[in-house]
């Protein structure tokens, strides 16, 4: 035997007694403590067998036998955390264990925390300075009522018994009489001042009025064209409700998703007054035979803006061409909450000689002898998308900065705040796609929704009795579902409708007293049109708008448009949580709970967490959904305009903190792979060594930038 295997027999036998000498003074040694003593003699067995097959230099030696005892300590302490873990007691967690009592009852369940570091690394959050503006403000009733206008009395008592309206609002006394003289209008108004009923009141009465009595089989006398498939499922609704007293005048809807055969069997029998999505009508337009519009008396473009936003331009530019081949003389209406460039060029060729009502100034201007739109009464700016909009004066609005890895919890922990312990809230939440919708619904769905204070089991939905209701919307969904979501939250008085911007424009969604932007809009137009979703009609509402800390400068941004905002704090809002005992991380027998500090709030925001993790990391379906949704909301993020490109720069993401917002533990390595091999399929070429994660990071973010700018696939007809 060598010099230096007597002295490592010596060393091993020496440590070994002296681990039994100690061990000799525990009075109740358990199994796990010889485990641990096992497992530390098994990782300097692995040290001396690398020590002894190596033959390297002693240094690699020493730096190989380190590796390997680090690796056996860690797996040590892996085995050891499973062993506490398959005894510990969790809750809140697919997966309970339950341990009896002594009684033979069940003792409380207590969460195992398994995320770490969702309060460590974040970007510091700035003092947000948000400068006073003056909003502009509608007012939004008048004292005069609908009887003082020359109309069929039936039509005033249609309006006063089944729609339970008595008062005009401002753009409808401005309106209104335009209108009935047989004028052309562009009509400028906020959103949810009533503009719908504005043109309709109007239509109604002339079409009523006619000395021949209208035939179904005369096809239409009036055109509405609308830009999403809910709005025009709620005009019709309105128009119906208008009709019922004047049976002979029969309403009409087309739009995507519906069977063209039975639609063309509706035009087949006849429809007078025809609202539809402009590329639907296109589609009629070029295939079916017995459409015409040689009896147009009425031609009305809705939500305009929105139109020519989701790319209608060409399709409204046929179907003015097909109206006016059957049909010169007509009255035109167009309706907008803003008046862009192209809103206004598109009243150069379709309006004759207009009157241009704009609340905001109260004022009616009419247009030059040349028959051009001169919106004297808006501010210049406007037309490029800038100047000041205006606010329903009952609207709440705010702000607060949350950093990437907690807004996840944050926005779970605003939505228990306010439908869970607050009375009669019903709320919107707004997202940049379809898949971020369908990620945050499934998630919320199982984790969030139970009546038993307890998380559903894997495979098996909550029960619905619960306080919280969640719904989705988005354009990628069947159209009878979209349909059945639209009218179940317009009927109910509480629920959470997570949506994409289909339902931001024109949509009458009753008693919504929340608008949540989780993803901040493109354009201040935008952002107008997402909280006017509340506080329609003088009802009272609030709006709250998620900024991360590197985009607090939009809030700049909304204040050169005369946009007001006040911030909420994210202590605030996380708050919530310690009224949650499902979210408590130890329970303190016989001891009321104390005041919840800044430690309690931090770990019951972590346990939250490691329930949206432990759901997403369920199986392979959960984390690619994820995946998904993560690529998805870059993409988005990098489609902001050039003008807020400093604000929202895709460049300056960190990929694992936007990671941990959609239940992800690290950020993943083979995002958007499928995206980056199909673009490169053609292109390998040996490189010299390979890349490291960094810039593999780096490659990926790029192509998410160079996705997101690239020309997107043209939407549906319809569709958003």
């Amino acid at each position: 035997m060598g010099h230096n295997d007597l002295c490592r027999k010596r060393c091993d036998s020496g440590g070994s007694q002296a681990s039994l000498r100690g061990l000799s003074s525990w009075t109740n040694a358990s199994p796990l403590d010889f485990f641990l003593l096992g497992t530390t003699q098994q990782a300097k067995a692995t040290k001396r067998k690398y020590q002894e097959s190596s033959e390297v230099p002693p240094a690699k030696q020493r730096s190989r036998a380190g590796a390997a005892l680090l690796s056996a300590e860690t797996t040590s302490a892996q085995e050891t955390q499973r062993i506490l873990k398959g005894n510990a007691q969790k809750t809140f967690s697919p997966k309970k264990n339950l341990v009896s009592s002594t009684d033979g009852g069940k003792q409380e369940e207590r969460p195992c925390v398994k995320t770490s570091s969702l309060f460590k690394n974040n970007p510091e959050i700035p003092q947000l300075v948000r400068p006073v503006v003056k909003q502009e403000r509608e007012q939004v009733f008048t004292p005069e009522a609908f009887h003082q206008l020359d109309l069929h009395p039936h039509l005033i008592s249609t309006i006063n018994t089944v729609l339970k309206i008595s008062s005009m609002t401002s753009v409808q006394k401005q309106s209104i009489p335009v209108l009935l003289e047989g004028r052309d209008a562009l009509v400028r108004s906020q959103t949810g001042s009533g503009k719908t009923l504005a043109y309709c009141i109007p239509l109604v009465q002339s079409l009523q009025a006619l000395k021949s009595k209208i035939q179904r089989s005369d096809g239409p006398y009036a055109l509405v064209l609308v830009p999403t498939r809910e709005l025009a499922l709620q005009s019709f609704d309105v128009v119906q409700k208008l009709l019922k007293p004047f049976t002979w005048i029969v309403p009409g809807v087309l739009m995507g998703g519906e069977k063209r055969k039975s639609e063309k069997a509706r035009l087949r029998k006849g429809i007078n007054i025809l609202i539809s999505t402009p590329g639907r009508l296109v589609d009629h337009i070029k295939s079916t035979k017995n459409i015409h519009f040689s009896r147009i008396q009425w031609l009305v473009l809705d939500e305009a803006d929105r139109i020519l936003d989701l790319g209608f331009e060409k399709d409204i530019t046929v179907i003015l061409n097909a109206v006016n081949a059957e049909c010169q003389k007509r009255q035109n209406v167009l309706l907008s909450a803003t008046l862009t460039e192209g809103v206004t060029r598109l009243a150069d060729i379709s309006l004759h000689n207009p009157v241009s009502v704009s609340v905001l100034e109260r004022s009616h201007e009419q247009c030059n002898r040349e028959g051009k739109v001169v919106p004297e009464a808006i501010p210049p700016q406007a037309r490029d998308g800038g100047g000041s909009f205006a606010i329903p004066e009952s609207l709440d609005q705010h702000v607060t900065l949350v950093p990437s890895k907690l807004r996840l919890v944050c926005l779970a922990a605003f939505v228990l705040q306010k439908c869970e312990f607050e009375k009669d809230q019903k709320m919107i939440v707004f997202f940049s796609s379809c898949e971020l919708v369908e990620f945050h619904y499934s998630l919320f769905l199982h984790t969030l929704l139970s009546s038993s204070r307890a998380p559903a089991a894997a495979g098996r939905l909550p029960s619905a009795s619960s306080r919280l209701k969640f719904l989705r919307l988005h354009g990628s969904m069947e159209q009878e579902e979209r349909t059945a979501v639209f009218q179940e939250f317009s009927r109910s008085k509480t629920g959470v409708l997570l949506c994409t911007d289909v339902a931001a424009r024109g949509l009458d969604l009753p008693q919504v007293t929340w608008i949540v932007q989780y993803n901040a809009p493109s354009s201040p137009a935008e952002y107008i049109h997402r909280i006017g979703r509340s506080a329609r009609i003088g009802c009272p509402g609030s709006s709250l708008l998620m900024l991360a800390p590197s985009e607090a400068e939009y809030v700049n941004s909304l204040a050169s448009h005369k946009i007001n905002v006040s911030e909420i704090l994210m202590e605030d809002i996380l708050s919530v949580l310690t009224r949650d005992d499902r979210f408590k991380v130890r329970q303190r027998d016989n001891q009321q709970s104390q005041a919840a500090g800044p430690q309690e709030i931090r770990e019951r925001a972590t346990v939250l967490q490691t329930v949206f993790e432990d759901y997403v990391h369920s199986s392979k379906r959960t984390v690619s959904w994820a995946k998904k949704a993560l690529q998805s909301f870059i993409r988005a993020y990098a489609t902001y305009p050039r003008e807020l490109k400093h604000i929202f720069c895709v460049r300056a993401l960190h990929l694992g903190h936007v990671a941990k917002s959609f239940g992800l533990r690290d950020a993943p390595r083979n995002l958007s792979a499928s995206t980056v091999k199909k673009g490169k399929a053609n292109l390998k070429r040996p490189g010299p060594r390979p890349k490291s994660q960094r810039a593999l990071l780096a490659d990926i973010l790029r192509a998410e930038y160079s996705s997101g700018l690239g020309a997107p696939e043209a939407p549906r007809p319809g569709q958003r």
